[in-house]
């Protein structure tokens, strides 16, 4: 396609949309327990199967969601939903574009698009479309999401706000009637009491309606909201305090997955002896080779005190393959019905 804009360029890139694929709707039991007698990554899924229903099966055990990259988008949305709202989850860690670009985008009755073929980004920038590999996204809708992000944070008191509370504040004003898509990751975490951290929020699409909320405020000299990274810190921290035990089930890397492991030594120089992650899985296609943290293994995360290595599994695959199959045989397995959700929320309620 050249980089011509003819009046029905849009609405021919945007005609299919991303659809989420629904875990309760087919029992992944038999795949998963055929590739534990397979060998390279199909047995590493289903060892990683098996871990993710250990922790939910041990009921000392609080699990977190850790989330990056863009499988929201591509189509596991649902599949984090429908584990917060089965109690399969009971924190959340994710990049703010997971939450906001993504989940909170959708719940604004907004959409994803697949990509039809090869396109010139110059074409798709002419047509205010943003990529995501071989996804679309509307920019204008984009920036009508930046600017409810400013809505919502110019009806907040003038403090500081951990991004926990931020969100939390996202998920009550969907729940007041203004979702068009219910049942968001959003919402339904503030409907079950499940907090969400984004200890990067502003690398996102909220960070343009929060910059908006501060330059209009200060250019009227008006006080304004901020967001507390330490109090970010501090809620993981209390809430691995609490819970003692916990397993990670991680998709991505970078900083949510640091930040969800860090708590163990953060609770040690708080002087606290907090347990090791007893349970940890993470998904990722980041190379071993190139010294980042999305690609440090979990056995690595053990020297530093922050993951046990007697039940954790690196899956080396694009999470989308292998995310809804996991999710869907933990769903029917059912321990998940015979855990207490923690509902952690309640700590942070006056």
């Amino acid at each position: 396609m050249n980089a011509s804009v003819t009046p029905n360029t849009k609405a021919q890139l945007l005609q299919n949309t991303v659809e989420h694929i629904d875990i309760t709707s087919f029992d992944a039991r038999p795949i998963i327990d055929a590739m534990r007698k397979m060998s390279f990554s199909s047995r590493d899924t289903a060892r990683a199967a098996d871990i993710f229903n250990m922790a939910l099966e041990d009921k000392d055990c609080s699990p977190w969601l850790i989330l990056a990259g863009s499988t929201s988008a591509g189509g596991c949305m649902h599949v984090y939903r429908d584990m917060v709202k089965f109690g399969m989850i009971d924190a959340v860690v994710a990049t703010g574009a997971s939450i906001v670009d993504m989940d909170f985008f959708e719940a604004l009755g907004f959409k994803h698009y697949q990509a039809a073929g090869e396109v010139d980004d110059n074409v798709l920038r002419d047509n205010y479309i943003d990529r995501i590999y071989d996804t679309y996204i509307d920019e204008e809708e984009l920036q009508a999401c930046d600017h409810t992000i400013l809505e919502i944070a110019n009806r907040l008191e003038p403090r500081g706000y951990s991004s926990r509370e931020f969100i939390w504040e996202m998920g009550k004003w969907l729940s007041e009637g203004n979702a068009k898509k219910p049942g968001s990751l959003i919402q339904t975490a503030y409907e079950e009491g499940v907090p969400i951290f984004c200890p990067a929020f502003v690398d996102s699409s909220a960070g343009f309606g929060l910059v908006k909320h501060q330059k209009e405020r200060a250019a009227a000299g008006q006080p304004y909201m901020m967001l507390d990274a330490i109090a970010d810190f501090r809620e993981l921290t209390d809430i691995k305090i609490a819970a003692g035990v916990t397993g990670l089930f991680m998709v991505g890397g970078g900083v949510p997955k640091n930040f969800a492991q860090d708590t163990v030594v953060c609770a040690e120089i708080l002087g606290v002896e907090a347990e090791m992650h007893r349970y940890a899985v993470q998904i990722t296609v980041a190379d071993v080779r190139d010294g980042a943290c999305s690609s440090s293994t979990l056995k690595e995360a053990a020297s530093w005190g922050k993951v046990q290595t007697t039940h954790e599994q690196m899956v080396f695959a694009e999470a989308t393959t292998v995310v809804p199959l996991i999710g869907s045989d933990a769903w029917h397995r059912g321990a998940w019905k015979n855990r207490e959700k923690r509902r952690w929320q309640k700590l942070f309620e006056a």
